[in-house]
């Protein structure tokens, strides 16, 4: 199993070999965050983000912030979906919603002052486009009473292609959001039937081209290889008509069959599940096929066209990563608004209620809806900065640690860098005198480089809740 590499981007032999692969056939982190959600403590108080929030007003900090809002309203169930969402047609619960959106921005605004910049928008879900042309309108003109939206931001919003059509393109376009994210996942009519997602590949490839003749600054495409009923040569046509589409940016992602967890994947038959060994072909061919079409390899199941803003990040050093995943935005203070929405302000996670009424409850009282959350220790923030570095330079660079952070890196990493050995034996890493390299190969696996440096996994919390690294 080989992942070709152009001439122009192999610096060293990309080969995903079997054996290393097995040893990452396991659970771990995405790192959208550290310490990870699943960390977050049960019954924290309004009172913890309320310091965080007065913190950062009195502090010299200009930096812009990022807002996240979850819209968690769908009309159809997705067999697959691990989201937070409700499955409904009456959309005047949207509008009820937003009402109670505007209670928690003016909350906020409250505590930090009107006017904030913002830098970084993103609407997710749910589906943000279930809401009508004129709610999305009033969330914007909202938003933009409450914060100051900056010219160069990135504002983007995730669509279902069965509820938009040119004409709301184009009024998404007017209202500023300059990226958007297609969820397409497979364009197979048998396994879009095996999740219940039926979504013609003529309608996202309509929708796509008349987003290129708006100028959408990027397009985003996501993908989930391990769905019910794939095949490799049914995947490998979904990617040969995803290439022809030429989105700027891709998505894979591996689907984790956690019907335990997430009541709507009951709905899919394991026994129509591809094997692990079918999946890791999947992967191995969609890494081939997409990099031999010209796309780069960001990170983590991220691709991107040589000139989108991501690619050139990952160039340039200047990659970042949060809880959308890789951003050309430098590491901020994070608000998110809506049900279960996590957010990070000043070394304090928040989380809001995960049901619609706890959420509303909350704001009607006046209050911010947290309810769950972890104020970071000095340990979290050394290792937040490590597990950030490799998952988005690939580097780790001793003395930058030692200088932020006072301490010695060898000594206060001593169990970690053992634990590496093993990994540059399988040339996914190179110990260097003062550095933690990730080699090319091991940039496939980075997640499991990024696993050695978390306290909570090496003290033996469990990896069961993760998805699979492969």
């Amino acid at each position: 199993m080989v992942a070709a590499k152009p001439a122009s981007q192999a610096d060293a032999s990309d080969v995903l070999i079997a054996e290393v692969l097995k040893k990452f056939d396991l659970p771990g982190p995405r790192y959208t965050s550290y310490p990870t959600a699943d960390r977050f403590f049960d019954g924290v108080k309004e009172d913890q983000l309320l310091n965080a929030l007065n913190r950062r007003q009195h502090s010299s900090s200009s930096a812009p912030l990022s807002l996240y809002i979850h819209i968690p309203f769908c009309e159809s169930l997705c067999f697959y979906c691990a989201c937070n969402k409700i499955i409904t047609k009456r959309h005047e619960r949207g509008t009820e919603y937003l009402h109670y959106l505007e209670k928690e921005m003016r909350l906020y605004v409250q505590h930090l002052g009107k006017g904030q910049p913002i830098s970084q928008l993103h609407l997710g879900g749910g589906s943000p486009t279930f809401l009508s042309d004129d709610e999305l309108s009033w969330l914007m003109s909202t938003l933009q009473e409450n914060f100051h939206l900056l010219p160069e931001g990135e504002y983007s919003i995730e669509i279902d292609p069965r509820t938009v059509d040119a004409h709301r393109l184009q009024h998404l376009s007017n209202l500023g959001f300059n990226r958007l994210s297609f969820g397409v996942q497979d364009f197979a009519p048998e396994v879009q039937q095996a999740v219940h997602r039926i979504q013609p590949l003529d309608k996202v490839a309509f929708l796509m081209e008349q987003a290129r003749e708006l100028e959408f600054e990027s397009i985003n495409v996501d993908l989930i290889y391990g769905l019910p009923r794939q095949t490799l040569t049914s995947f490998e046509q979904t990617i040969r008509q995803t290439i022809g589409l030429k989105p700027d940016r891709i998505a894979l992602y591996a689907y984790a069959h956690l019907p335990e967890r997430f009541k709507p994947q009951r709905q899919i038959q394991s026994a129509e599940l591809p094997e692990a060994r079918a999946k890791i072909a999947m992967l191995n061919m969609a890494i081939s096929m997409f990099l031999s079409a010209g796309y780069v390899y960001v990170g983590m199941d991220h691709f991107a066209l040589p000139d989108d803003a991501l690619a050139k990040a990952k160039r340039q050093g200047t990659l970042h990563r949060n809880f959308q995943g890789y951003t050309t935005m430098p590491d901020s203070d994070l608000i998110a608004l809506g049900v279960s929405a996590i957010g990070k302000m000043d070394g304090f996670y928040s989380q809001n209620a995960k049901t619609v009424a706890g959420y509303y409850a909350s704001l009607d009282q006046g209050h911010l809806p947290v309810t769950r959350g972890l104020e970071m220790t000095a340990d979290d923030h050394i290792r937040y900065a490590v597990i950030m570095a490799i998952m988005c330079q690939g580097r780790v660079e001793f003395d930058q640690i030692e200088g932020t952070y006072g301490i010695n890196f060898r000594r206060y990493f001593a169990n970690e860098l053992k634990t590496l050995e093993p990994l540059q034996e399988d040339g996914l890493v190179r110990l260097e005198a003062n550095a933690v390299q990730v080699t090319s190969l091991g940039w496939y696996f980075v997640r499991g480089v990024a696993m050695k440096f978390d306290y909570y996994l090496q003290a033996g919390q469990s990896q069961a809740k993760f998805s699979k690294i492969v």
